[in-house]
């Protein structure tokens, strides 16, 4: 019963006319404005080409990413809901003291969408033009700076993080629930800096509402070639983002499969391409063992940073 209820459902998916019936919803764990809905919006309509059905784009922000999470855990595992989140999925854990969803049982992974690296941005009326400026900044006003995230434990907030940890410099966080909030105040200089990805972050520096003082990559990105790395100024320093999709937990592995080659092949698409390139990304399109290694890394790295560093979320 289990095998034909199975091949039923992936015949379902893959076949235009049936999928016509019901959209597919990609649930974004942030609000609009952030790469995560930049990279759900323009993968839509290449999807909804593909599938034959309607994609519906639906923001479900709070926790960090949990919100969209439990939501994921919540739908039918029959290929007709995703969840296009950062690698925040993988190191939730170690944040919160408690988890709506186990992030290794209830979801699946499917698919690496984009890789991009994370900058540092400050307000165009900041006094700070490179990193020695702002660190001199902040070590003669302890506690007195701030940065600001998309949330405790996204990938900004981390970013932010270890350039604290790394630099030996205090500055204080300010969350917000979404990187589009967090980048409206940084711009009006109610922030002094963020950590931001280059998705976001691209366009407000093209028109000349922010200075971008760093990439947090080691090398410089191809779509700022004039901004060196963090790395160069403070030791050690080397990230960058991620954003995925993923499944519910029970979700057939023919299902799992023929979503992974959709997505790979409309991040191959030209125009798709060409679009997040510009953004300072880069499309990936990965299988979902290759996605699972990533969680799996992803929570190595941070989960010592997140202990010393004493980040705990009581909700």
């Amino acid at each position: 019963m289990r095998t034909t209820r199975r091949a039923a459902l992936a015949a379902m998916l893959a076949t235009p006319a049936l999928a016509q019936a019901r959209p597919v919803r990609i649930i974004v764990a942030f609000p609009p404005g952030g790469a995560a809905d930049i990279v759900a919006r323009v993968l839509a309509e290449r999807l909804r080409e593909t599938w034959g059905a309607p994609v519906v784009v639906d923001n479900r922000a709070g926790a960090g990413g949990n919100v969209a999470g439990a939501e994921l855990t919540r739908a039918e595992p029959d290929g007709h809901t995703l969840l296009i989140t950062s690698q925040s999925i993988a190191v939730n854990r170690f944040l919160y003291a408690r988890m709506p969803f186990d992030a290794m049982a209830d979801v699946a992974p499917v698919s690496m969408a984009i890789q991009v690296p994370n900058v540092m941005v400050v307000p165009v009326a900041s006094p700070d033009r490179t990193v020695a400026d702002f660190l001199a900044r902040a070590r003669a006003n302890p506690g007195r700076l701030n940065f600001g995230s998309a949330g405790v434990g996204t990938s900004i907030h981390l970013a932010g993080e270890l350039f604290k940890h790394l630099a030996r410099v205090d500055i204080t966080h300010v969350p917000y629930r979404g990187a589009g909030p967090a980048m409206q105040d940084l711009v009006a200089g109610r922030l002094d800096v963020m950590f931001d990805t280059l998705t976001v972050s691209a366009n407000p520096i093209r028109q000349g509402a922010l200075r971008a003082l760093g990439v947090t990559t080691r090398t410089r990105a191809a779509t700022l070639p004039d901004v060196p790395p963090i790395g160069d100024t403070v030791a050690g320093y080397d990230l960058s983002s991620w954003f995925a999709f993923f499944a519910p937990g029970r979700t057939a592995p023919e299902i799992i499969a023929r979503q992974s080659r959709d997505i790979a092949a409309a991040l191959r698409d030209a125009a798709v391409n060409a679009r997040l390139m510009d953004l300072g990304a880069t499309p990936v399109g990965s299988t979902p063992e290759a996605l699972a290694a990533a969680m799996r890394a992803e929570a190595a790295l941070w989960e010592p940073v997140i202990r010393q560093a004493n980040i705990r979320i009581e909700e």
